[in-house]
């Protein structure tokens, strides 16, 4: 397997991850303020999932698509969204720079996530926005943009973020991924190898942004102009897929995560979702926060 990093010696854990069957038809997925839902058909499937805490100098982003690195941030409450909209965007761009290597980067938007209660962050919105809010951590396996829209959105974004830009060689799209609540966290995120997942893999999850989730038979009506919305790539189980972990991580680690690469012979992608790890029982609630953004090789 290309790139694939030798574990004999590491720990393991034995969860759940969810994946869409073969047989689901309609895949979209609703968000409003603190809920999302899919309408796709998910089958969960116990899976190895390896703590690579003890080898993270081995995991590379060309070839792994995901790598882990310390960052300190001077956000003190990622709850507190003028305080990162004011500081953490910066550390984004400038840290995206230096694990990628890009000249420049268009900046997406950036969510908290959370395994604790929601209750409070469900709330009545007018022309809901999906970006600087607060939802659950995600259920299935998957990558935010599906390869088609990838190449779509970075056409796009590098023509308004960088007019007077000559073009781009390359690009990557990726989430800057960070925990901020105290570990061991309940809610983990688990990482696929890329170099366990074959480039044909994947089907299209539309997204829908809206003020309230609609009743089960409006979600599956037809919909007009649906090839034009963001899709996320979900997937369908696969047993040659290797998933990983990062236990215990602190507010002082990230997880840069590929969503795509447009240079052939790099790892493309990096499936991902969080799954319930059983294996530390004072664990505690997920706090995360998660920033998309598009990396151009000029």
């Amino acid at each position: 397997m290309r790139g694939a990093v030798d574990d004999p010696d590491v720990r393991t854990v034995e969860a759940g991850i969810s994946y869409v069957t073969a047989d689901s038809r309609i895949n979209r997925r609703f968000v409003a303020p603190g809920v999302e839902c899919n309408t796709g058909r998910y089958q969960t499937h116990r899976v190895r999932i390896r703590d690579g805490r003890p080898i993270r100098e081995r995991f590379s982003l060309d070839v792994n698509g995901f790598v882990l690195t310390e960052h300190r941030s001077a956000v003190r409450d990622f709850f507190d969204r003028d305080e990162v909209e004011r500081i953490y965007p910066g550390e984004v761009e400038e840290t995206v720079k230096a694990l990628t290597g890009a000249n420049r980067v268009a900046l997406m938007s950036w969510m908290i996530r959370t395994s604790g209660d929601l209750s409070r962050h469900h709330r009545q919105t007018v022309g809901y926005a999906h970006k600087g809010g607060v939802q659950p951590p995600a259920g299935e396996a998957h990558v935010d943009f599906t390869p088609r829209r990838a190449e779509l959105l970075a056409r796009d974004l590098y023509d308004k973020a960088f007019p007077d830009g000559n073009g781009y060689s390359r690009f990557i799209a990726s989430s800057l991924w960070r925990t901020f609540s105290q570990p061991p966290q309940d809610w983990p995120l688990a990482l696929c190898d890329a170099g366990s997942v074959r480039a044909d893999e994947g089907v299209p999850n539309t997204l829908h942004v809206v003020d309230r989730i609609p009743e089960p038979e409006a979600m599956m009506c037809e919909m007009p102009d649906e090839e034009s919305l963001l899709a996320a790539a979900i997937f369908h189980y696969n047993p040659a897929h290797r998933w990983w972990y990062f236990s215990n991580m602190t507010r002082d680690e990230i997880v840069l995560i590929k969503f795509h690469d447009s240079e052939a012979g790099k790892a493309l992608r990096t499936p991902h979702t969080a799954f319930r790890d059983l294996s530390f029982p004072d664990a505690r609630p997920r706090e995360s926060i998660e920033f998309r953004s598009f990396a151009f090789f000029e």
